[in-house]
């Protein structure tokens, strides 16, 4: 497979119109201002990918509106904010939404209460005379549907994961005696090797009983015959996260027990019916019933202890939310993962992950690596 290129940057108009989305919100809510202080929040805004950074966005609808707009930074990174973001100004101070609050002459500015301490809060008090108001998750409401170059992104960090798994297989890494953290290693040093920065998050190789365990930490355990192994990994792509998870068996054949391929066969089928329910106008509640409903009527629901999925984009959870008390409805551009389980302790476990995007239509897989049960070696 030709190895994924990093994409450059999300172009100036992609910042522009996600202000202007923003701005729409803030209208909405009786705003004149928002101060983001997630980092997060200032890169899909701004374009900012610095360590100390706060972004004053104005809510009034004109054509200076842009220009009162600021990014905040210190002076290590002044070359590094023309370069990511020509197109806003910037001020330099150290401590930086204190400094963009007692700049600004708007009178009423969100924040997101879910970001700021209550320590920071104090301080943005005493430096502003405008009426501070909680304003949590509007950013994120908008990083839910993402635009074309963000699934692109994704599109190539699920294309290396699918690669390094690929490739892993291809050259016997799955092999009896190989360790997990030898598994796990192999699989982030493909990833970059396809065109990843990194790895999405810390990658998990669970085998035997292990795979039991959702989370697992790789350890120096190693694979044995008829071993169920389940590995969930993803890359790093322009700051977007891809997610995928693939269980496979340790052969031969005649290491393999029923039990497992009964299971796999479960899960399979749960993951089958998770993705045929994304579609727009579904609540994500119904998507985990759809996989959730598989495996209780075989009388697996107990063993299936996690939601169905989440969003994935600049961190790797995040909306919207896909579990049985979610409240999100999917809307065309969502996208998410659905990853059903079935996990016995002591035993084993089954875990099949595909991050998709949700289209007008259904969903489209990102990840493409098969799906079928494979029995290596």
């Amino acid at each position: 497979m030709t190895p994924a290129s990093t994409p450059t940057p999300s172009p100036r108009p992609a910042g522009v119109r996600r202000r202007e989305a923003l701005r729409a919100a803030l209208r909405d809510a009786g705003l004149d201002a928002l101060l983001v202080t997630d980092l997060v929040n200032v890169r899909y805004l701004a374009g900012f990918t610095g360590s100390n950074a706060a972004l004053l966005v104005h809510a009034a609808d004109g054509p200076g509106d842009e220009g009162r707009t600021v990014l905040a930074t210190d002076g290590r990174y002044t070359v590094q904010a023309a370069a990511e973001t020509p197109d806003l100004p910037l001020l330099v101070e150290r401590a930086c939404a204190p400094a963009l609050l007692g700049a600004t002459t708007a009178a009423v500015i969100g924040f997101d209460s879910a970001q700021v301490t209550v320590d920071a809060l104090d301080t943005l008090t005493a430096a502003t005379a405008a009426d501070l108001r909680r304003a949590p998750g509007l950013v994120e409401r908008l990083r839910a549907v993402k635009d074309d170059a963000e699934v692109d992104a994704l599109r190539l960090g699920c294309a290396a994961a699918d690669a390094a798994l690929a490739g892993a297989i291809a050259d016997g890494v799955l092999a009896p005696g190989r360790t997990e953290r030898v598994v796990a290693r192999e699989l982030e040093e493909r990833m970059v090797a396809h065109g990843a920065s990194g790895p999405a998050f810390e990658t998990i190789v669970a085998a035997g009983g292990h795979s039991a365990i959702p989370h697992h930490s790789p350890t120096d355990a190693p694979l044995a015959a008829g071993d169920l192994v389940t590995m969930d990994f993803g890359a790093l792509v322009d700051g977007y996260h891809s997610d995928m998870t693939r269980t496979v068996l340790v052969g031969p054949d005649s290491a393999v027990a029923d039990w497992q391929r009964e299971i796999y066969a479960l899960v399979d089928a749960a993951a089958a019916a998770g993705r045929a329910a994304l579609r727009p106008g579904v609540g994500t509640r119904e998507v985990d019933g759809a996989a959730r409903d598989v495996i209780a009527a075989a009388g697996y629901g107990e063993w299936f202890v996690h939601p169905v999925g989440h969003g994935v984009g600049l961190v790797i959870h995040e909306a919207p939310a896909m579990g049985s008390t979610a409240t999100a409805t999917l809307e065309e551009g969502m996208t998410v993962t659905v990853e059903p389980g079935v996990y016995l302790p002591g035993r084993g476990g089954v875990r099949i992950e595909d991050t998709l995007v949700v289209t007008g239509s259904g969903a489209e897989p990102l990840t493409a690596s098969t799906r079928d049960l494979l029995v290596l070696g």
